[in-house]
């Protein structure tokens, strides 16, 4: 039996200042921040391509330029995002923790553009788990929280639900998890989820 941990990345392992990448984008479009939002993230298609349409990250970017107006190169859009992503030490050690307990993933509601880059965003996780085990939603065909990505996750790691954790600091997508089976932590600190990560294996050690 391996134990499979699978980890959200803003706000759980990294700090993500989501206030700095509107200003650095309102400065390369000349739109206010509520017209930036409105055009992409409010209109829904951001949480469209995290639900994984479009499937391709260069017509992710023709897409999001196209609507905001503005065109920002491949390398710009990630650069920025990189830089609004700050890792949070706590955070990792309970990865380091569950990475010697069993297999760790991540799984961040994002599109696939940012999935082909998640190691120039959050590049501290390398080390931990590895490239090939960080992954945007849009690379499983649904977005956190629903059960259909949790569900290809346990397909795509060949895991059971009841080997496997998930922390995410919003309750709906814990729920999500939870609704297929997964044991679901909602991430308050880092304490809280080193605690929860030992009372996991603990446990599936003992049963």
């Amino acid at each position: 039996m391996t134990l499979l941990f699978v980890f959200d990345m803003d706000d759980v392992l990294y700090d993500y200042r989501w206030r700095d990448r509107m200003d650095e984008l309102t400065a390369i479009t000349g739109h206010d921040l509520h017209e930036l939002r409105r055009r992409w993230w409010i209109s829904g298609m951001e949480w469209q391509a995290e639900a994984g349409d479009p499937s391709d990250p260069d017509e992710y970017l023709r897409r999001v330029t196209e609507v905001i107006g503005a065109p920002v190169s491949r390398e710009e859009w990630v650069r920025i995002r990189a830089e609004a992503t700050h890792a949070r030490p706590a955070a990792l050690d309970a990865v380091r923790r569950a990475a010697e307990l069993g297999q760790v993933a991540l799984l961040t509601n994002n599109g696939i553009l940012i999935h082909h880059h998640l190691h120039e965003v959050a590049p501290e996780l390398v080390p931990i788990m590895g490239r090939e085990n960080m992954h945007a939603s849009s690379f499983f065909g649904a977005r956190k929280p629903d059960p259909l990505v949790f569900e290809r996750v346990l397909a795509h790691y060949g895991a059971a639900a009841a080997d496997t954790f998930f922390a995410d600091d919003l309750v709906e997508n814990v729920s999500g998890a939870e609704s297929v089976g997964i044991t679901g932590h909602v991430y308050i600190d880092e304490a809280s989820l080193l605690a929860a990560i030992e009372a996991f294996a603990a446990e599936a050690r003992a049963a």
